[in-house]
């Protein structure tokens, strides 16, 4: 697959060449919904021979007009380029989301973009989006001016899964309820998280049950508890395994401090110390809790590593947590 070029802004934007077929939305996720704008931008490209890229903006908004409580976003930066470029991206132009940007009149978008790419041929964008200062250009505005400009508009229906439109805001409500199988069918893959091994406490060896400690801290942070998980070398150059992760503060051992993201392989582990590594999250098997002995949480962790092999050995069977969140120390 052909990296994706990524530029910080559009001034300065350098020639892109061909006609140029342009997705844009903030992308916060890149699932279901948002694959099918930018999609439909990719295979319009194929047919003419173009070039397809997407138009977003980092950071959120929010950032700006919230900084008090800010949206807390699925994926970071680099996760969200990788899965931009997955979809077929050839090209991410991620504006600054500054003050100034916030101020573009609605009336001067297409006329900006027109002029940094002067090879556009169509613009690519969800029913519902909006755009410009204080949000008021929507798609049929953008309809007038990109024709007067010479530019297409393809406006994509909203995708529905279950009966309800998919949407980022269901998606980190999902992720924070831990509601993994829910969230990763309005995603359209497993969500997932990558980061280095760094050494722990080594707490979970003398107890038979070794980890690999994650250095992440997410901008979202998903539900506290035990999940059945796969991991793999960020690399992508072999396999995943089947494992089971524990994310929180760990009331039993210790309880203080910032959330940690432990994994244990459900196997020989070929991983170690300094690894770079990718975590796909499937299922929470329970809620984090205290228990009252060491004996007790080791005998927990085999039914964990029970019920994390059982369900990844099936993804497909439904499954549904059975212990409820009561009593959960998060």
């Amino acid at each position: 697959m052909n990296r994706a070029r990524v530029f910080s802004s559009l001034d300065g934007l350098p020639p892109l060449g061909g006609r140029l077929h342009v997705a844009v939305g903030m992308f916060d996720g890149v699932h279901r919904g948002h694959r099918l704008v930018i999609e439909a931008a990719v295979e319009a490209a194929r047919r003419e021979g173009g070039c397809a890229g997407v138009f977003t903006f980092w950071p959120h908004p929010s950032r700006l007009f919230r900084p008090e409580d800010p949206t807390r976003l699925i994926f970071g930066a680099e996760e969200r380029r990788e899965l931009l470029e997955a979809v077929g991206a050839g090209f991410v132009v991620e504006q600054p989301f500054t003050a100034e940007f916030a101020r573009w009149e609605a009336e001067s978008l297409v006329g900006r973009l027109r002029a940094a790419m002067p090879g556009l041929r169509a613009l690519y964008v969800g029913e519902n989006w909006r755009f410009g200062r204080a949000r008021r250009g929507d798609v049929s505005l953008l309809v007038e001016l990109a024709r007067r400009e010479g530019v297409d508009v393809v406006s994509l229906d909203r995708v529905h899964v279950n009966g309800d439109a998919v949407s980022s805001t269901r998606i980190r409500g999902l992720l924070m309820d831990g509601a993994l199988p829910e969230a990763n069918a309005l995603l359209g893959f497993p969500y997932y998280c990558r980061g280095r091994v760094v050494p722990g406490r080594q707490l979970g060896r003398t107890i038979g049950v070794p980890t690999l400690n994650l250095d992440w801290t997410p901008d979202l942070a998903p539900a506290f508890g035990v999940y059945a998980v796969r991991v793999a070398n960020d690399d992508g150059g072999a396999a995943s395994l089947p494992a089971v992760a524990n994310f929180g503060v760990r009331p039993t051992v210790d309880g203080s401090g910032a959330p940690v993201l432990e994994v244990h392989v459900l196997g020989a582990c070929p991983f170690g110390r300094g690894d770079a590594l990718r975590v796909e999250w499937h299922a929470r098997i329970r809620g984090e809790r205290r228990f009252e002995s060491i004996d007790a949480l080791r005998a927990r962790i085999e039914e964990d590593r029970r019920e994390a092999s059982t369900y990844l050995a099936s993804p497909d069977s439904g499954y549904v947590a059975k212990e409820s969140d009561d009593g959960v120390d998060a």
